[in-house]
Parts: C-alpha cells; sequence; structure tokens
C-alpha cells in the first residue's frame, strides 16, 4: 500500500512559546530520500537540527574552504568552522543542510518574496519598505529612557511621515531548512537547492513553522522539474524532550509567583491613593422593530432608574432614534435604525442586613410612525429590565397598542392618524405613582403589534469586583444582590409579601395586652410538654 504524500508547500502552522529562543525544540529532518528506483543506503538521510544551527552544504564546503573566497568575517568564520570538521573526519550530513539568520540567502530570500502570484507584479511602496526593513536582528539593545522622543503623538502627520511609519517592525530571526536534490553523485549545485522547512520566531514569542511538523498526515513530497520528474519525501518531526508533570507543575508555579511579585510591583507604583466609584453598570445598545402595520417607524425610549441607583448629571435617560423605512425580510417588514446609546449608572449598596432586594433599571419605550402627510400613529409599547450579568444580550420584545372599539376609530387612524396614548408610559408595567396593593387593568383594551429586538453590551465595573481574598465573599454577595434579572418580578414580589405578612404579624403582637401574650405563650409550652 503506498504512504500518504502531501506537497511542501502546504499550510504552516503557528506556536507560541514563553521560553527563550535558545530553547526552542529542535525539529528532527528524516529524508530527503527518492520515491522512485532503487538508491543507495546512503541516499536516505536523518539530521537534528537546533536552533540557528549551522550545517553546511556541499556548495559551501567548496566554497569556503578557499580562504580568499572570504570576504566578510562570517565568511572567514565558516572557513575556521570547515577546516575544523575536514580534521575531525568530514560532515555527517550530505543532502539536509541549513541557511541561519546570518546567512545571505536568508536576505535574498525575504527580499524576493511576492505579494501575488502574477509574473508581472510591481511591487508598491510598503511592499518595498517592508522587502527593505531591516526586521531579524532580535539583539537590539533597550532603548534608555533618556533617548526616547519627546513628542510620543504626532497630531497634523504629513504624508512622509505616514509612509515611513508605515512599516511594521516587529524583530524576527528566521532559519531555513534545506535539502540538496542533485543527483547522485554530483551535490553542490545551488539549482537543486529547494527548501525543506522554515522557522520564523517573532519577539512576542510566536513561532511559524511552513510546513508543519508531519505527525500522523504522512511524508512531503517534492517534484523536482525536468525530464525524469524525480519525486523525493521527507519527514519532519519535534524532537524535543516532554516535560514531566513535576516539573511543569513546578514551572506553573515560578511563573505564578513572578506575576504575583509583578502586580505587587506595579500595584505599589499606582498606588491606592484614589477614588474608587461605586458598582456601575455601562450599557450600549441599538434596535431594530418589524411586524408592524405602517412604515417609517422611530422609536422613543428612557430609563427608568429606581431607588439606590444614579446616573452622572451630564447623562441623557431618554432618547429618540431617526426615522427608518422597513424593508421586507422574510414575511415581516424590517426597519434597522442602527443607532447606539450609552447608558452609564451607578448602584449604591445599602446595608446587606436590609430585606428588600434592590431593582434593576427599566428601559421603557414606544414604537410610532410617521408618514409623507405628516400623519403620526402608535405602533407600540414596550419595557424591558436591563439584562443583570455582563456581555452581549439580544432580546425581543412585543409590543401592544391602546385601541377603540368601533370603526370610526380606525378610519381616523388610516386616514388622518392619530390613536389612543398613554398619559404615563411607566403604565406598560406598574406606574411609578401608584402606590396601592393592586392594579387592576381591566376594561383597558389592547391589540399585539410587532416586536423590537435590542442589542445590549452590558458592562459592570465595581470595586467589589477585585480579586481579592478579603473582598471575594463581598463580591459574591453583590453578585447574588445584583442577579437573576431573569426571576426578579416573582422573587420580588413573593419575598416582599412574606415580609408584608412578617410586619403586620409584629404589629398585631405588640397591639396585645402583656398578659394575654404571657398566657398564650405558657399555654404553648404546656402543649409541647408529653
Amino acid at each position: 500500500m503506498a504512504e500518504p504524500l502531501r506537497s511542501a508547500d502546504a499550510g504552516g502552522a503557528v506556536y507560541r512559546s514563553r521560553d527563550p529562543l535558545r530553547n526552542l525544540p529542535p525539529p528532527e529532518v528524516t529524508g530527503p530520500s527518492h520515491a522512485g528506483a532503487r538508491w543507495p543506503p546512503q541516499e536516505e538521510e536523518e539530521a537534528e537540527v537546533g536552533w540557528q544551527e549551522k550545517l553546511f552544504s556541499q556548495f559551501e564546503v567548496d566554497l569556503y574552504q578557499n580562504e580568499s573566497a572570504c570576504q566578510t568575517p562570517l565568511d572567514r568564520q565558516y572557513h575556521e568552522e570547515i577546516l575544523k570538521l575536514e580534521k575531525s573526519g568530514g560532515r555527517k550530513n550530505y543532502r539536509i543542510f541549513t541557511y541561519t539568520d546570518h546567512d545571505r540567502f536568508t536576505n535574498l530570500e525575504e527580499h524576493c518574496q511576492k505579494v501575488t502570484d502574477s509574473d508581472h507584479e510591481v511591487p508598491s511602496y510598503l511592499a518595498e519598505r517592508m522587502a527593505n526593513v531591516r526586521r531579524r536582528r532580535q539583539d537590539r539593545r533597550p532603548i534608555e529612557a533618556s533617548s526616547l522622543k519627546s513628542k510620543i503623538i504626532t497630531w497634523e502627520p504629513s504624508e512622509e511621515f505616514i509612509k515611513n511609519n508605515h512599516v511594521i517592525n516587529t524583530p524576527v530571526q528566521t532559519m531555513y531548512i534545506m535539502g540538496d536534490l542533485g543527483p547522485y553523485g554530483k551535490l553542490g549545485h545551488r539549482e537543486y537547492e529547494h527548501v525543506l522547512c522554515t522557522i520564523k520566531v517573532d519577539g512576542n514569542g510566536v513561532i511559524t513553522v511552513k510546513p508543519d511538523f508531519s505527525g500522523t498526515k504522512g511524508a512531503y513530497r517534492i517534484e523536482l522539474d525536468g525530464e525524469k520528474r524525480d519525486v523525493w519525501k521527507y519527514t519532519i518531526e519535534n524532537a524535543s524532550v516532554q516535560v514531566q508533570p513535576e516539573e511543569e507543575e513546578r514551572e506553573q508555579c515560578v511563573f505564578r509567583d513572578l506575576y504575583g511579585r509583578h502586580k505587587e510591583y506595579l500595584s505599589g507604583l499606582v498606588g491606592s491613593e484614589f477614588e474608587m466609584q461605586a458598582a456601575a453598570v455601562h450599557s450600549l445598545f441599538s434596535v431594530s422593530a418589524q411586524g408592524y402595520e405602517y412604515d417609517n417607524l422611530y422609536v422613543h425610549f428612557f430609563l427608568e432608574l429606581p431607588s439606590k441607583w444614579s446616573s452622572p448629571t451630564f447623562q441623557q435617560l431618554s432618547g429618540v432614534t431617526q426615522t427608518c423605512a422597513t424593508k421586507k425580510v422574510g414575511w415581516d417588514n424590517v426597519a434597522y435604525f442602527c443607532y447606539p446609546f450609552t447608558l452609564e449608572m451607578f448602584f449604591t449598596q445599602g446595608d446587606e442586613s436590609e430585606d428588600s432586594l434592590p431593582q434593576w433599571p427599566v428601559l421603557y419605550f414606544e414604537v410610532l410612525s410617521l408618514d409623507f402627510w405628516q400623519r403620526y400613529r402608535v405602533e407600540g409599547y414596550g419595557s424591558l429590565v436591563l439584562p443583570a450579568s455582563p456581555g452581549l444580550h439580544m432580546l425581543t420584545i412585543p409590543t401592544w397598542r391602546p385601541m377603540e372599539l368601533g370603526t370610526i376609530a380606525e378610519l381616523r387612524r388610516f386616514f388622518i392618524g392619530g390613536s389612543p396614548e398613554l398619559e404615563d408610559i411607566t403604565y406598560v408595567r406598574i406606574p411609578s405613582t401608584f402606590k396601592g396593593e393592586r392594579l387592576s387593568r381591566f376594561g383597558f383594551r389592547t391589540e399585539t403589534t410587532g416586536s423590537v429586538t435590542f442589542r445590549l453590551y452590558c458592562l459592570q465595573q465595581s470595586k467589589d469586583f477585585l480579586e481579592s481574598s478579603a473582598l471575594r465573599q463581598r463580591m459574591q454577595g453583590v453578585l447574588d444582590r445584583l442577579g437573576g434579572s431573569s426571576q426578579q418580578s416573582s422573587v420580588y414580589n413573593v419575598l416582599e409579601a412574606f415580609q408584608r405578612a412578617r410586619r403586620r404579624m409584629q404589629e398585631a403582637r405588640e397591639s396585645l395586652p402583656q398578659d394575654l401574650v404571657s398566657i398564650s405563650a405558657s399555654t404553648a409550652q404546656q402543649s409541647q410538654e408529653p
């Protein structure tokens, strides 16, 4: 059965490591081996390569053996290393070799990269600058504080300034693992050199390996041009030693201790001599409406803050969207307002021993329509309790509108506009002016209309949310007191009814004569005795 082969142009993989570059695990390259006729055993080669480890090719050995061909300090260093290899018995690799970050091949390879696959590509200004920038040096000295620019922000940048600074300058180190795929016995020709693997590591610890480690996916293949169409195959494996669980746990402990000390150091620099705000809730929402009778809709809304809630003086608690025409989406006519509105509210936590639960702010809204003839109609009323949990929330609220019986009211609504309206929009829920125990809506006629969809982004901020062992119980208490908006109305009503019954019982007990209370208490004790 034939082995599965993959092209060497397969996509790479990106890894992230917090270890320094010297601890980068070495890849183990097996091959290249010829996939055709029987070749000599030495044609199958295996090499374990470390990070920036130099393995010389036959071409480099022939070139650097001649001292007169060495022009740079790096060439002379390679000349000395090749002489030492010859004295120690020669190199062990034949077809597998490497180009490190300092070699000329790395400069030419990065400079000649194309952005597209067109043969007539003309590089842009940005592509030329990216090709010419020196990105690979990570051994730069850190910039001293005295040498920092005084102007951190350029408020009026020129076009030339924008062009010169629109270049990514993340330091990157590159290494190429190469293969000499020339005919047997004729190694050392540059036209037969092919890239087996490219490894890049930037200053943020991001490691890019292209192609990725073979694993269980099979070997890679390289098909050469020419009459014979030779096919070579090779594999790339991760040769690093697996870390033992004890060592990994010890390393994690060291990191936690290091990060803890760094956090304490930053806290010491910042200090705590500033006022922490109360529990704050930030909400950003946009709306859309669907399923209404008339077109050209707009939404009028306002926020009601219960007790213990407040907002900044400059904060507007009401707003009106723009008029939006509807479009057909499925079976409904939908109006996408895309109207962002930001709310900022503060909750003042009282005594934790208080019996009543805090209420969340309520958003009241009404949907209206205004046509070409300036005919104004009320399309629906609704309300929304702001979510108690942070994050993104998509809520669809059904609406209704008051209606009158008879044909005249409908004719008036159709021809001249106008319809019954609520004097107090809080009548959608429990009016703010209501002080009784029972609210009756008997005889109030309504009609179900469309619905409004809210997209809310909620953010909660509080000093009690700090991750400190001394404040965890307080944080949990705040979350418990603020949570559960979906069940808040029912829980709140039950607890309020229980507290009212308890107060009435206590008031009735206090109004009784003391001798009657003592007699009832003694009777209860005698009934408990056997």
